[in-house]
């Protein structure tokens, strides 16, 4: 059994596939408490318990090419995940996309051979007031790489240089694409100073805001 927040189509709003649309499958629970997060996701009222039929009966009436693991964090659920998709994915036809706060890399280890894109989180001190886990963040995307694969990294005015160089440092040993999101509400900032800092480490990397904030879609 696995518990499901909701499940729902609509735009991808963040991230290197902004504006797709996808069939979001949002997990319960989270194993990090970032205080930017607007969801009570480790509230127990709401979630649907389902088992892989179940799950699987709820998503194929969608028509979206592309399936967001989202949360709370999907990989605290790795196992259902594995047993999931080596069942049904051929008969979803889908893009399987994986949203996750990057540091549970023993559990993606177990599912990304299922994997088709993987959008991994940095969190940083500084905009989460979770600690850096810049080395658990390595190992994550040394296996998340074997697909495709792009980095997260959501700041505020706090950020520090040392942030900056650190994950910069990270994407550019990985070649992996690297997207800013300002947390939301902005801030009163300047954004390309920001972006100008992580471009002189890295050149591969992008400035986008949460589109689907803008554009009043869920």
């Amino acid at each position: 059994m696995v518990a499901v927040k909701e499940i729902f189509e609509s735009i991808q709003g963040e991230g290197a596939l902004v504006g797709y649309k996808q069939v979001f499958i949002r997990f319960q629970g989270c194993n990090l408490n970032c205080n930017y997060c607007d969801t009570d996701h480790n509230a127990e009222e709401g979630a649907m318990e389902l088992n892989e039929e179940e799950l699987f009966d709820k998503i194929k009436k969608f028509n979206s090419k592309s399936i967001s693991l989202t949360g709370g964090e999907p990989l605290l659920y790795s196992k259902f995940i594995k047993s999931f998709l080596s069942k049904y994915k051929k008969f979803l036809n889908k893009e399987i996309y994986l949203e996750t706060n990057g540091v549970l890399f023993d559990e993606l280890n177990e599912v990304i051979n299922y994997i088709d894109v993987v959008a991994a989180d940095i969190k940083l001190y500084s905009a989460t007031n979770e600690p850096n886990r810049f080395e658990d963040n390595e190992k994550f995307i040394q296996t998340a790489i074997k697909t495709a694969a792009f980095a997260k990294v959501v700041f505020d005015k706090n950020i520090v240089d040392e942030e900056i160089q650190a994950v910069a440092n990270l994407a550019l040993k990985y070649q992996i694409p690297l997207i800013l999101q300002p947390k939301t509400p902005l801030d009163d900032m300047n954004y390309l100073e920001v972006y100008d800092k992580f471009y002189s480490i890295y050149d591969d990397v992008r400035l986008i805001p949460q589109t689907h904030k803008f554009l009043n879609i869920e």
